[in-house]
């Protein structure tokens, strides 16, 4: 059952959330860090978006987005996006998700900005998801032609 909050069920605006994250029928999503205190509404609505399951990391073929749960428990950000970036196409984003400030392993938004760049990552878009977790949109930079 789905809480309702404004006349609007949670996961009603979680549907809406991942659409205007991009999701869009047809795309295939690896999921990867999912863990039991993820955001259930968000994935539904991302898969309910996609018309489709998200893939996890034996996908073995590639994928035009990466949702990547990470907690700051979960080791060297660094290393987590450069594996994030090992399935996706040229052109796709990876959504970090990442626990809200004041939420248990909350990860530092100067983390994000260090650790971006040096995986080979723009950071383009930050923004909140659900109760618990937030977002932050990163792409490989545009090299100029």
């Amino acid at each position: 059952m789905n809480a309702t909050v404004g006349g609007e069920s949670t996961q009603s605006q979680a549907t809406g959330l991942a659409a205007k994250l991009g999701f869009r029928p047809g795309q295939v999503v690896q999921e990867l860090g999912w863990d039991q205190d993820t955001d259930d509404d968000l994935r539904i609505a991302i898969e309910d978006s996609i018309d489709a399951d998200m893939v996890d990391g034996d996908h073995g073929n590639v994928v035009e987005a990466v949702v990547l749960w990470w907690r700051n428990e979960d080791g060297d950000l660094v290393d987590g996006l450069v594996d994030a970036k090992a399935d996706l196409v040229g052109g796709g984003v990876i959504w970090l998700l990442t626990p809200k400030v004041g939420r248990p392993n909350h990860v530092d938004p100067a983390d994000i900005a260090e650790a971006a760049p040096i995986a080979g990552l723009a950071q383009t878009t930050a923004a909140a998801v659900s109760k618990d977790w937030q977002a932050t949109r990163l792409v490989t930079p545009k090299t100029p032609a």
